[in-house]
């Protein structure tokens, strides 16, 4: 106990492992205040709360010891760059985890039937019209896709189409439909390992 007493009033942890202590803390409670608002946008009602409870958690860590230190400069500067850093730490993990599902609307002036073919025989489910556009008739494709498979998809979409007008948008949730082998694949494996 005496120890930790010592490290405490030893000036180089409140002037160096303190003010790191205090940033380390607000980059992770602001990373996870990101993820939060995401699985809260994604409707994921059990994951949700359970971050928000570490986050504020961490924040009241950060904070107390701002309270205890009002004087010193240094815990605003790591508790504002924190706070920054936090932010695009978070970004980066919601990108890496590629969570959630998009739409991908293509209008296709040229003959997508290659590209339709392609992503069926890849296990993406689509929906092709024919509608109008400024020059004429247009193929309208659409499909939904797990995020996680959006760069393979638009590579197909770039490689066999490169002039296509393709929009994209994030949605909460489906039904019924179709989602490329891979889910169908577990589910079959998952059956063949119980019997």
């Amino acid at each position: 106990m005496t120890i930790l007493i010592e490290l405490f009033e030893n000036p180089v942890f409140g002037l160096f492992i303190l003010p790191l202590l205090i940033f380390v803390a607000r980059v992770a409670d602001v990373s996870l205040g990101t993820l939060r608002i995401v699985f809260i946008s994604q409707g994921r009602k059990n994951l949700a709360p359970l971050i928000g409870f570490l986050e504020i958690f961490i924040w009241l860590l950060a904070i107390g010891q701002i309270f205890n230190n009002l004087t010193n400069i240094l815990y605003y500067i790591a508790f504002a760059a924190g706070f920054a850093l936090g932010n695009y730490v978070g970004l980066i993990i919601e990108n890496k985890l590629s969570l959630g599902l998009l739409s991908l609307q293509l209008i296709i002036s040229e003959n997508p039937e290659n590209l339709i073919k392609t992503l069926k025989s890849q296990g993406y489910g689509l929906t092709s019209m024919t509608a109008e556009g400024v020059k004429g008739n247009v193929k309208l494709l659409v499909t939904v896709i797990k995020r996680k498979n959006k760069e393979k998809v638009l590579e197909i979409i770039r490689e066999l189409n490169p002039n296509a007008f393709i929009s994209i948008q994030q949605i909460q949730s489906v039904s019924g439909g179709k989602f490329p082998f891979e889910s169908k694949i577990r589910h079959d494996l998952l059956k063949r390992l119980k019997k």
